[in-house]
């Protein structure tokens, strides 16, 4: 059991290390190049993994959890909630189309196994952070959880941003602008929705 465990963390650290190397560019990746770094039969990632594609998952999960824990965006004074929240998403998607590839699969991986410790809704909390006002929990959550997952949509779909949305998210211009303006809206609309009994 021991070896088996052993195994198969060397060939969690090895597949990072290759996805790191590669510039997060996976398509290079092969179950041999894995195998070979991490000193085991080539056998053992689908004994322990089933595909390439899964460890692949486990890892890049893993990448973006540790960036997701390690994300400690400025508070600068006398910065309103909205300013905050803006600067802070900024951020966040900055990082999604600086890292896009495993951004992609860290988004659809959540996306297909959508659950509360996931670096979706890790990332949510930590946007909630960026509110100081008199907001319930509730609606923090909703605008942390809109916000996150019109900026995913958008990075999934940025190849049509231009044309449908008018913003080329290739331009960190048109990012930033397309994030102030989101922003603005749901803080625009928040708490001028009653909840329907």
């Amino acid at each position: 059991m021991k070896n088996s465990e052993s195994s198969k963390d060397q060939l969690i650290d090895a597949t990072i290390a290759l996805i790191q190397q590669s510039n997060g560019n996976i398509d290079e990746i092969t179950i041999r190049s894995i195998a070979e770094k991490a000193n085991v039969g080539v056998g053992l990632v689908n004994y322990h993994f089933q595909s390439k594609e899964n460890l692949i998952t486990i890892c890049v999960q893993k990448m973006i959890e540790q960036t997701v824990s390690s994300f400690v965006p400025e508070k600068i004074e006398n910065q309103s909630d909205k300013e905050r929240m803006a600067a802070w998403a900024i951020q966040v998607f900055d990082f999604l189309f600086a890292n896009h590839a495993i951004s992609r699969i860290s988004i659809l991986g959540d996306l297909f196994h959508y659950e509360i410790d996931s670096n979706s809704i890790k990332t949510q909390r930590g946007l909630m952070q960026a509110i100081n006002a008199d907001m319930t929990e509730a609606d923090k959550r909703m605008l942390s959880f809109i916000l996150t997952s019109v900026m995913q949509t958008a990075f999934l779909s940025s190849e049509t941003s231009l044309e449908w949305l008018g913003f080329d998210f290739a331009l960190q211009k048109d990012r930033h602008e397309y994030i102030r303006k989101l922003v603005s809206i749901l803080f625009e609309g928040i708490g001028n929705v009653e909840k329907e009994g």
